[in-house]
């Protein structure tokens, strides 16, 4: 997985800032259950965020995520992947989750992000965005292609390639992502080669999609974690360019 247990999402809470947040278990079209967290500011949010963990699924980072979010005025849903094979019940530290990312399908979980996407609607949202880790983050962008009619869709450390079972990934299908685009990558991610990210690059230039991808030199895969102490100027300014990405699109 991406990140350890006692990982964090290396962003300051804001003191005071009056959200909620609940576990919600929602139905995708396909009649999938899935376990989701949802996260509100106290006003309206007009504006929502579709969260897409790394491989192990819904834990505590994307639930801290969420609410950093909502602490922000974004309404965010976070979501599991595994609720065709594993259910939609909580689970605990020690959950083998391999055996049920293997199990997976783009198909599935474009059916997910579509549930999440209406619950924020349903909820008054109208710009609706996605922000995704690893796994997450090449789903996230392939999520510009799903139908979802995203206003944006953001990639950390994402693979853009063909994906293990030779499936077209962002970089091939660049012409049907239908949102703007930002990728976050570590530049010393050894899981992702530099020619990789830059053909994803060109791909969505060639493609006329709007984009930025932005490579931090000497950064690793996962860098945005509050125990990454020496990248916390990487993360700070990838934050900053997620809430510039939201402002600017929404």
């Amino acid at each position: 997985m991406c990140f350890d247990l006692d990982s964090a999402p290396p962003i300051a809470a804001i003191s005071g800032a009056a959200v909620s947040h609940n576990d919600v278990v929602l139905e995708a079209r396909d009649g999938n259950r899935l376990a989701g967290f949802v996260a509100t500011p106290e006003e309206p949010a007009r504006v929502g965020v579709v969260i897409l963990p790394d491989v192990r699924g819904l834990y505590r980072f994307y639930e801290e995520l969420a609410l950093r979010f909502a602490e922000r005025g974004y309404a965010a849903v976070a979501f599991d992947y595994f609720g065709r094979t594993a259910g939609a019940e909580k689970r605990g530290d020690d959950f083998e989750y391999m055996p049920h990312v293997r199990q997976t399908t783009s198909e599935g979980v474009q059916a997910d992000v579509g549930a999440c996407a209406e619950h924020l609607r349903g909820s008054g949202c109208d710009a609706i965005f996605s922000v995704g880790f690893c796994f997450g983050g090449r789903n996230s962008w392939l999520a510009a292609a799903s139908g979802h009619d995203l206003a944006g869709a953001i990639g950390f450390y994402g693979r853009p390639g063909p994906g293990a079972d030779g499936s077209p990934g962002p970089t091939a299908r660049a012409g049907e992502l239908a949102a703007p685009i930002l990728g976050l990558m570590g530049g010393a991610d050894d899981g992702i080669p530099p020619d990789e990210v830059e053909a994803f690059d060109d791909a969505l230039e060639e493609a006329g999609v709007e984009h930025e991808i932005v490579v931090y030199p000497g950064a690793p895969h996962s860098f945005f974690d509050r125990k990454y102490e020496e990248f916390a100027a990487d993360s700070e300014d990838a934050w900053s360019r997620v809430l510039a990405f939201l402002g600017r699109y929404s």
